[in-house]
Formats: structure tokens, C-alpha cells, sequence
């Protein structure tokens, strides 16, 4: 599983990152978590608010901080 944290480093996209790999941990899931801060490759996905998160080319969430649950069921599937 690949899972991108997109933002440009404010508080927000950090908590976002924080919590993505606190969820990827507690599921024991073998997914790599990348965090993308060049604002062309975060606009190449078609998102124009931060933080967004994709998971495996998808864009699930944009311009919020995900809640732990929510990113549960991203993650599970």
C-alpha cells in the first residue's frame, strides 16, 4: 500500500502525517508513508487544498485532518 500525506509543512499536514502512520502501526499494515511538500507534484494530483491524503493513486481526503477512524477504513479497505 502506498499512502501520500500532501502539504507544504503547516501544523495541520504534520498532525495529518502523525496520524496516518499511527494508524499504519496499529494495523500492522505494510504500506510506505510519504509525505509530498513540492506544491507541483501536490497540484499533479488535482488537489488544491492541504492536507490531503491519497492512498494508492486515490485521493480520499483533501483540506481537512482526517479522523483516526475514517483513515481506518481507507486503509482497510
Amino acid at each position: 500500500m502506498d499512502i501520500k500525506v500532501l502539504g507544504p509543512g503547516c501544523p495541520k499536514c504534520h498532525e495529518t502525517e502523525r496520524l496516518v502512520k499511527e494508524v499504519v502501526a496499529e494495523l500492522s499494515v505494510d504500506a510506505s508513508v510519504d509525505k509530498i511538500t513540492d506544491l507541483m507534484k501536490i497540484a499533479g494530483y488535482g488537489v488544491f487544498g492541504t492536507p490531503a491524503v491519497v492512498v494508492d493513486g486515490e485521493v480520499k481526503s483533501v483540506g481537512k485532518i482526517p479522523k483516526k477512524e475514517e483513515i481506518k477504513t481507507w486503509i482497510e479497505g
